[in-house]
């Protein structure tokens, strides 16, 4: 029997671009056939509202080749308190060890992709590989399915400063929302 979970689908795929934007550290979750893996992003983009998002990374990361072998994975976005995770998650291969084992990340099978929904997170997003650019190690995805976890407590998320640091999101401004109404599609309000 399936234990209950706060992770639900979200009903419209086109808010998914709302977990991106504001440019959160990410983990990427694979599956190789064999097990799950889970590597850690920060270099990424929301490139429209479908939602199409690019990625980079490379060979070095063992993630990179499953996407290029399986082409599919999911982005999810851990709160704040999930850092520890995250940083050991990018900073150690999966080759040598079961990353959800270690950590403790309770895998979800989604209904897309084999690569699986990390519980803990905020947000996941099954994803499906469309288009690699070799030369910049870019992989673009498109969005196929949104899971918000609506119970978590922290809903915070961490903001790779590029040298070792991390910046926390703050208080959440939404009186300009009315001003911007005419750019963003029905139903993508999260706040």
């Amino acid at each position: 029997m399936q234990k209950e979970s706060n992770i639900s689908r979200a009903s419209n795929i086109s808010r998914a671009f709302t977990w991106l934007e504001p440019g959160p550290v990410i983990l990427v979750t694979t599956n190789n056939g064999k097990r799950n893996n889970v590597c850690t992003i920060s270099w990424h983009m929301v490139m429209d509202f479908s939602p199409h998002i690019a990625i980079t990374t490379g060979n070095w990361n063992q993630s990179f080749d499953t996407i290029l072998h399986t082409r599919e994975c999911v982005l999810c976005i851990p709160g704040l308190d999930l850092l520890d995770d995250v940083l050991y998650a990018g900073m150690h291969s999966g080759t040598k060890i079961d990353k959800f084992a270690r950590l403790h990340l309770t895998a979800l099978q989604g209904n897309f992709v084999k690569a699986p929904l990390i519980e803990e997170c905020l947000a996941c997003i099954e994803c499906k590989l469309e288009s690699h650019i070799e030369t910049y190690g870019i992989l673009i995805f498109k969005g196929l399915q949104l899971w918000e976890n609506k119970g978590r407590k922290e809903n915070r998320t961490a903001h790779a400063v590029g040298d070792g640091s991390f910046i926390s999101d703050g208080h959440i401004i939404t009186k300009y929302r009315k001003n911007m109404r005419t750019k963003i599609p029905d139903g993508c309000t999260r706040f």
